[in-house]
């Protein structure tokens, strides 16, 4: 197949529509792609009026009200893949992003045209000790981003804890398939066409999979894992996100991406990969500036290629 390949990206957003516009133009200009958006229903009411109107961006007019830990990360996931099979354009690949990233290597379009029957997203082999993530049938309560300390929070690490040592309160009896095996890893990916129309497909005819992790912790990071690592596309896995994401170091934050600056440009540059988050203009405008001029979609390739 000749061409660059035809990308739908699917974002989920909640806020700063402002900077989510400067990623937008990274995507869209000279109709590189196409981009469905999903606002959380929990966003300002101004939002959807304030995201760039453009021939080649669509938002959902259904939304969920998304929430850390839960299985709304997933619906509104579904509903993006959904309205994405339903566009009517059979497109190369389907690629999900959030509204605080950046396009920050050019030479996307011809990356993924080298790379037409890969998928990308970042995972490991979810070990039997942390099972508990997903047979436990965590309370919704419990399912939220919790301060260090909170009760709650010290609850979620005391079944978890419970569990691993054998002890298992408020089991999950959904129903789950023996040879099936459980990963985890980031929400992220990049998927051809193909794999995207399976993933609806296969959730049609095996109504019993999303049963077993609406109650599950944390389920966007291994419900899609789990569906594409257990068919005949696991081969075609490669393990990245193409993401560069900068962890905290104190207990407090080594789970989650910090806010970019400028001081970071550097190594988001050397880092080789394509996306970057989270961004934050209200952190650091500049490095949002810096960024959105250099780097677009359909831009030639500036950098050392990617080896696989």
């Amino acid at each position: 197949m000749k061409g660059t390949a035809k990308t739908a990206f699917m974002l989920l957003v909640h806020n700063h529509p402002e900077q989510l516009n400067k990623f937008l133009m990274q995507l869209v200009e000279e109709e590189a792609a196409d981009v469905f958006i999903h606002i959380d229903a929990k966003s300002d009411p101004s939002m959807r009026e304030r995201i760039i109107r453009h021939p080649h961006i669509t938002i959902l007019e259904e939304r969920v009200a998304v929430s850390w830990g839960d299985i709304s990360q997933v619906d509104a996931t579904l509903l993006l893949l959904e309205a994405v099979c339903n566009s009517d354009v059979h497109y190369d690949f389907v690629c999900l992003r959030s509204g605080q990233d950046l396009l920050v290597r050019n030479g996307f379009k011809q990356f993924l045209s080298e790379h037409r029957n890969s998928l990308f997203l970042a995972y490991r082999t979810l070990q039997e000790k942390d099972f508990g993530m997903v047979k436990i049938q965590w309370p919704k309560i419990v399912r939220n981003r919790y301060a260090n300390y909170h009760p709650l929070r010290l609850l979620r690490r005391l079944l978890l804890l419970l569990y691993k040592r054998g002890v298992h309160i408020l089991p999950n009896r959904r129903y789950f398939p023996e040879h099936f095996t459980l990963y985890k890893g980031s929400q992220w990916f990049t998927i051809p066409f193909e794999a995207a129309v399976f993933i609806i497909d296969f959730l049609n005819k095996n109504r019993w999979y999303y049963p077993f992790f609406e109650h599950s912790l944390v389920p966007d990071e291994s419900f899609f894992h789990t569906l594409l690592l257990n068919s005949t596309y696991k081969e075609k896995v490669i393990n990245t996100n193409l993401y560069f994401l900068k962890w905290g170091e104190s207990l407090k934050e080594r789970n989650s991406p910090q806010c970019l600056h400028i001081g970071d440009r550097a190594l988001i540059e050397n880092s080789n990969m394509f996306f970057a988050r989270k961004f934050n203009e209200q952190f650091d405008k500049e490095v949002v500036e810096y960024f959105k001029a250099r780097v677009k979609l359909d831009r030639a390739n500036e950098l050392v290629a990617h080896k696989y």
